[in-house]
């Protein structure tokens, strides 16, 4: 991890470039049956493209859903996420007073949200399984580091046998927030003043949907 940069130009070209540079620090990884890369939609999967391309094991999504308390959506008492992983927030539903049946409410709105996305990006393919393997987890980059909590935690339900989280971009001292939800930590570069990931990329445009969904499909064919 390199952790000196203290520029203005950006690190990377863009997303793909960013990918073949981390995958160049995973290269531990590479042709294990047991390992896939889980990409976070929609920035992380142009990243997860690239690794995977060179490590050559197999690519997916990890949709993440947040259940939101009934009374204060924003307020999140758990998350589900692609392959049936479930995380609940005990505190949290218990503080509110968040009965069973509100509980399955939610639930059953976020997994048919979560349905809709998984088949936009996969169309038929169903979710690679994560038990027993080692799943490295990837995004375009780091900035508070909610999301990715939430992700880990909801992954961790799965019973993976190792999460790694990989990411081109993170502020000093992500890996110590993530202790305890990742086994690994694996970043290109970091900085102490970071202001955000789009600050090193020269393109960080929006990905789209069809992008994340012809990349998936790329990645499918090749590992075929």
């Amino acid at each position: 991890m390199n952790s000196d940069w203290m520029g203005n130009e950006p690190r990377f070209s863009d997303r793909a470039e960013a990918g073949r540079v981390l995958a160049g620090q995973l290269g531990g990884y590479a042709g294990r049956s047991d390992v896939i890369v889980l990409a976070l939609p929609r920035g992380g999967v142009p990243v997860g493209y690239e690794v995977a391309q060179a490590l050559n094991v197999e690519l997916d999504v990890l949709v993440v859903r947040k259940l939101g308390v009934p009374q204060n959506p924003e307020l999140a008492m758990g998350a589900i996420a692609s392959g049936g992983a479930l995380y609940l927030d005990e505190q949290t539903i218990r503080m509110a007073g968040i009965t069973q049946p509100e509980i399955v409410g939610v639930l059953s709105e976020e997994h048919r949200e979560l349905a809709r996305r998984e088949a936009l990006y996969r169309g038929q393919r169903p979710p690679l399984k994560i038990e027993g393997r080692t799943v490295i987890v990837v995004d375009d980059g780091i900035a508070t580091g909610a999301s990715m909590r939430v992700a880990l935690a909801t992954l961790r339900t799965g019973n993976p046998a190792r999460i790694v989280v990989a990411v081109p971009v993170a502020p000093e001292g992500t890996a110590e927030r993530l202790d305890g939800l990742a086994d690994e930590f694996v970043c290109a570069h970091s900085a102490r003043q970071f202001g955000g990931v789009g600050r090193f990329y020269r393109d960080f445009g929006q990905t789209s949907d069809a992008e994340v969904g012809a990349l998936l499909a790329r990645s499918h064919q090749d590992i075929l």
